[in-house]
């Protein structure tokens, strides 16, 4: 039977016993899916695509019935059973009955669409108790899966690092398309580190049975908060995909969260599987493994360009949406697993506070801007102008001493809670500079210092323009960047291998790249 006819046959709503007003039809690159009334039917296409092989109607009846074993683990009131899509005597196709298998289509129930996670959180009705729900029931499938044997295999650290191989084997023609060659550099340099310094880590997981017989395609759309939490549609077609470390599921639905805008749900949903699986191992495995599943997207994406059919406008989508993911997978690899201390340091004007951010949002490090924390402290509205002379006003020699130790006491605290933190301020002074010292060395946390530069003339239009925003909390002012410089110390104190001098008028996203580099390599030096 030719496969269109079957497809042609089941959009019929008379072609089924129970008769549904209407059906939909979805296609996707491996299924056809038909929605008919309360029931969902779906017949796997015969394709084969190296990862997986439908093409003959023996397989496509196996994967059917390991579609429905698999996913009744998670969602055991939706996948009812497999039906045969038989020849009658009369010639027509029935699904079930007797007659002739022509083909086979999981007969499920039709899930709640407004129920769906992603449409809930869309509509901001998936609050915190609903990750905790999300959570307890992905925590709980983990303990029960399978374990041993091939499934721990696949924890093994050289079939981890034959998968990553193959990624960046088969995105190599992507570069510089999809992903810009300094992700794709950095990305895989991070890959060799990690795996090289956490072997025993990852050796560690398999012998506690970390590896488990998992879901393999836990995203949002996947999951279903009805009166029970229902997670559909698991990968059947290759135990591969499936068979995976706990903490990679994790992370597969966080980096989803990410992508999709709800980092609060990721950290949320992370909280608490930590507590209801004890796995105390988690928080050191979760970049590697999000930046993994990223990178795995932003593949698959990029493999749509293969189609020479593909419209043009289409095409600068899957580019767009490809190079999102890269971007995001560099971000997991650029981020900090320990705490460190990162100064900016310069003249009003230099453009320290926008490197700050573009450097926290990389290294996943909390800010604190002195500009802000300073009226914060006199209880002024951080957009409030203070034109006040130099060193006069709220800018005193003691409002200005107590801002910088409320900054680095800000600082203790988020490095305390094992986060890198950044200090946006000028620390002009060394006695500034030396609390910061002081602190990286009580701690016993490493210190990098982002010392800003600017040509004058860039600098006034700067100010200039600063002061038409009405809410920038800066009051830095051409008429006192001269008394600055004079009372600017230069910064010697601290060891060149951590001070970074960055010329923002000249493509100063080159000089962060390497910021980022040397300071994430640094981190995993000291690991080792």
């Amino acid at each position: 039977m030719n496969p269109t006819g079957i497809a042609q046959n089941l959009i019929r709503p008379d072609f089924y016993p129970h008769r549904p007003s209407a059906v939909e039809m979805v296609q996707t690159h491996i299924s056809w899916v038909f929605i008919a009334g309360d029931y969902v039917y779906k017949v796997k296409k015969p394709v084969d695509f190296g990862f997986l092989d439908f093409t003959t109607l023996e397989k496509r009846k196996f994967y059917c019935e390991e579609e429905v074993r698999l996913n009744r683990r998670l969602a055991p009131s939706i996948y009812l059973d497999v039906v045969p899509i038989v020849r009658r005597a009369d010639g027509l196709l029935w699904p079930g009955g007797p007659g002739e298998a022509v083909d086979f289509a999981v007969r499920m129930k039709k899930l709640p669409l407004g129920r769906m996670l992603k449409i809930l959180l869309a509509q901001g009705r998936a609050d915190a108790k609903v990750m905790d729900a999300v959570a307890r029931r992905i925590a709980r499938f983990h303990r029960e899966a399978e374990t041993g044997g091939a499934i721990d295999e696949m924890g093994r650290p050289a079939i981890i690092r034959r998968n990553h191989e193959e990624n960046f084997t088969q995105t190599e023609k992507y570069v510089n398309r999809t992903i810009p060659a300094y992700q794709y550099d950095f990305i895989r340099e991070y890959v060799e580190k990690f795996l090289t310094v956490h072997q025993e880590l990852l050796e560690r997981r398999v012998a506690e049975h970390r590896i488990r017989d998992g879901h393999g395609d836990l995203h949002l759309e996947h999951i279903c908060i009805a009166d029970e939490i229902l997670v559909f549609d698991c990968i059947e077609f290759n135990e591969r995909f499936r068979f995976s470390d706990t903490a990679a599921e994790v992370a597969f639905l966080t980096m989803d969260l990410d992508y999709n805008g709800y980092p609060d749900h990721a950290e949320a949903f992370v909280r608490s599987y930590l507590a209801y699986s004890g796995d105390r191992d988690l928080p050191a495995l979760l970049n590697f493994y999000r930046a993994y599943y990223a990178y795995v997207r932003g593949k698959v994406t990029s493999f749509r360009l293969d189609q020479k059919e593909l419209p043009e406008a289409e095409r600068s989508d899957v580019v767009r949406t490809a190079t999102q993911y890269f971007d995001l997978a560099y971000t997991y690899a650029a981020r900090l697993e320990k705490p460190a201390l990162i100064l900016t340091a310069g003249l009003i004007g230099s453009g320290k506070s926008f490197q700050a951010r573009a450097l926290a949002e990389r290294l996943g490090a909390d800010v604190v801007r002195t500009d802000v924390l300073r009226k914060e402290l006199l209880q002024i509205a951080p957009a409030e102008k203070h034109h006040d002379a130099f060193g006069q006003g709220i800018y005193t020699a003691d409002i200005s001493r107590k801002t910088y130790e409320k900054a680095i006491e800000w600082a203790a605290e988020r490095m305390a809670q094992g986060r890198p933190a950044i200090i946006d301020a000028s620390f002009r002074s060394r006695a500034d500079r030396a609390l910061a010292v002081d602190l990286a060395r009580r701690l016993n946390v490493p210190l990098y210092v982002i010392e800003c530069t600017c040509p004058d003339e860039l600098v006034k239009i700067r100010l200039e323009k600063r002061q038409q925003d009405r809410d920038n909390p800066s009051d830095g002012r051409w008429e006192i960047l001269a008394q600055q410089k004079k009372e600017y110390e230069a910064i010697c104190e601290i060891p060149a291998a951590s001070h970074f001098r960055v010329d923002t008028s000249d493509q100063p996203e080159l000089a962060r790249r390497q910021i980022i580099r040397t300071i994430k390599m640094a981190e995993f030096q000291a690991v080792a």
